[in-house]
């Protein structure tokens, strides 16, 4: 049984299993990587299992370790309740939301500040994630919310907000900047800048390979506001969804790339905490009201 002295290894634990990278895991709780593998390995020990089996690339779950996975979670789960019905009584109430990376930090935040203004009392903790990153964290109940990709799975959509569809984006003086529309051909001598994180990262690749082009890749990067500032320094181009297009690059459609997003809030699909219900009713309007979803 492991003790509450060891909560900080299931943790580890699911930061590996969320990230599937010891690295990215160490970077999410906070510590360098020997640390991490050190706690990990005494988790192992405690537990007389190994949990992880680790390839070059990859780290996966062992048998073990998939049974003690919704075991870990139920336990942070508890402690988390345990250690947010002791805030509850007569402290301002927290609502945890999560938001998937790739959406507009500008839109993101005057959303917030229009909810805390509405709702001065309120705390809300902010985590950033991927999709899968914030799924699990609504399935583990460390987030009260995330707003993110709809893709008809995973937690409960608790409000669709707005569809939205890819676009190439340029610098403003480039050449092709000027034209509505381009090929997969017209970019072949193009500089390419990866956004990382980007949800149709392997669509992107494959539409280029399928027509036999190879631009070039120079920049790689898990940041968007950086990569769009490189785009509008001349450096090369990348695909964004379209809310990230802003006044210093210029965006073109690309011939046949017909991919789109659906972005919607989503809530667990447990009930919230007594407290929250109320909040997180009024919290579900207030996005409503401010992506005009309801219209």
């Amino acid at each position: 049984m492991v003790s509450m002295m060891d909560l900080y290894l299931l943790r580890y634990f699911l930061a590996v299993v969320e990230t599937g990278s010891f690295t990215r895991a160490a970077d999410r709780v906070f510590v360098t990587q020997p640390t991490l593998s050190a706690g990990i390995k005494k988790l192992e020990g405690q537990l007389g299992h190994t949990l992880f089996e680790r390839s070059n690339r990859r780290v996966f779950l062992t048998d073990a370790g998939t049974r003690f996975l919704p075991r870990a979670k139920a336990i942070l789960h508890e402690c988390n309740m345990a250690v947010q019905s002791l805030e509850e009584t007569g402290s301002a109430p927290v609502l945890r939301l999560g938001i998937l990376t790739t959406l507009p930090n500008r839109a993101m935040g005057d959303m917030l500040a229009a909810f805390k203004r509405a709702e001065p009392h309120v705390t809300i903790e902010i985590m950033d994630g991927t999709e899968q990153e914030l799924l699990n964290r609504l399935d583990d109940r460390s987030l009260d919310y995330a707003l993110s990709i709809h893709r008809g799975q995973g937690a409960e959509v608790a409000l669709p907000l707005y569809d939205e569809g890819y676009v190439f984006v340029l610098a403003k003086d480039h050449a092709l900047a000027e034209r509505a529309r381009v090929t997969a051909a017209d970019l072949g001598e193009e500089y390419m800048i990866v956004r990382s994180r980007c949800e149709v990262l392997s669509e992107t690749s494959r539409y280029f390979t399928d027509q036999n082009i190879r631009p070039r890749l120079v920049y790689r990067t898990a940041n968007d506001s950086r990569a769009i500032s490189m785009v509008a320094a001349g450096l090369g181009g990348t695909v964004v969804p379209e809310s990230l297009v802003d006044d210093r690059v210029t965006s073109v459609k690309l011939q046949g790339f017909d991919y789109s997003r659906k972005i919607a809030l989503f809530r667990p699909k447990y009930q919230l905490p007594v407290g929250l219900e109320e909040l997180g009713a009024r919290f579900e309007k207030h996005v409503e009201v401010l992506s005009g979803a309801g219209n």
